[in-house]
């Protein structure tokens, strides 16, 4: 008598690539861990200092590189620490993409916190992997130990082969 159980598995190993939805996905995410110490560097078509607030605004085409990570968007607010000696955190919106070789993120929106490497990113979130992609609502990605955390709706598709 045949085992109906196996039927799933079986599927899954014939067709080159597995798709899998989740709450939760915990993967690798970059091949150079990234060092919160280097220098941030920025550049864009408008920047707007608010000295009130200790901020600036980056508007169009904005690119942010620190070390292999680069964060590009259209929006880039940098929010600098209490005695402005440093960034604590930048907040990017609109078509933002994060690439930290050989991966690549995108969404609608992230906030990258400096001192810890620490980038939540919000909305649409899209991690390509090789040909393997991940989506879900939101990635926590730690560029200090080189791993991510993606959550809400998470939607896995992995290539098989050489497909």
């Amino acid at each position: 008598m045949f085992d109906f159980r196996f039927v799933p598995l079986c599927l899954v190993l014939t067709f080159g690539a597995f798709s899998a939805t989740a709450q939760e996905a915990q993967v690798a995410f970059g091949a150079v861990k990234a060092d919160p110490l280097l220098p941030v560097e920025v550049t864009s078509e408008t920047l707007n200092v608010n000295q009130e607030n200790g901020s600036a605004e980056f508007l169009g085409n904005v690119i942010v590189i620190q070390g292999e990570m680069r964060l590009t968007a259209e929006r880039v607010l940098v929010i600098y620490n209490e005695d402005r000696s440093g960034i604590e955190r930048m907040e990017a919106t609109e078509d933002v993409v994060l690439v930290s070789p050989p991966d690549a993120a995108e969404g609608d929106w992230a906030e990258y916190t400096i001192d810890s490497g620490v980038i939540v990113m919000k909305g649409n979130v899209l991690l390509t992997q090789g040909p393997s992609t991940i989506s879900g609502d939101q990635m926590n990605a730690d560029l200090t130990s080189g791993t991510a955390t993606v959550t809400g709706n998470v939607k896995t598709i992995l290539q098989q082969g050489n497909n």
